[in-house]
């Protein structure tokens, strides 16, 4: 085939916005359903985050592109309905407040526990003697464990260094 017969490719918007929305929306769409069940890859929440962006992206040009067929269909009372409470539900959930509680503040709770436990009491939370938990948290990077210390005091308040080292001491220990 020469080079004068290939089809030119198009940029036009037309020619990209609606397969963006449908390639985006299917992976959406897939990852969206496997995290709600809670069957997660190690690439899935990315791949889930950058779909949202394509399918932001291909969605804004594909409402431009057909604003006059939008236009119609907020005139149709259900459809400006079903439109409507889409925007009152995607507010809702960014404007309200998660009730005191909920789940984000039990796993904070429960990490700044454990960021707090003594050496000791890390060691019987992993089933590790404590000089292997304190061998552990001196591979991540806190040198200077004792029984007593604690991660958030080895870190000295770096949450990421903190999680660095509960990772090491928590981890399966090899065999």
């Amino acid at each position: 085939m020469s080079v004068l017969a290939m089809p030119r490719l198009s940029f036009a918007p037309r020619g990209w916005a609606t397969p963006l929305v449908a390639g985006s929306f299917l992976l959406m769409a897939a990852t969206g359903v496997a995290m709600f069940f809670h069957v997660e890859t190690g690439a899935m929440k990315g791949l889930h985050e950058w779909a949202g962006w394509a399918l932001l992206a291909g969605a804004g040009v594909h409402l431009w592109l057909n604003r006059r067929a939008l236009g119609a269909y907020l005139r149709r009372p259900l459809a400006a309905g079903i439109m409507g409470l889409g925007v009152v539900l995607t507010a809702g959930g960014m404007l309200v407040p998660e009730p005191q509680g909920g789940p984000a503040a039990t796993v904070e709770a429960v990490l700044g526990a454990v960021e707090r436990a003594p050496v000791a009491v890390l060691a019987e939370l992993s089933g590790k003697d404590v000089p292997a938990v304190i061998a552990a948290l001196e591979g991540a990077g806190l040198a200077g464990a004792g029984p007593d210390s604690t991660v958030d005091g080895l870190a000295g308040g770096d949450r990421g260094q903190a999680f660095a080292g509960l990772a090491a001491v928590l981890a399966p220990a090899a065999h």
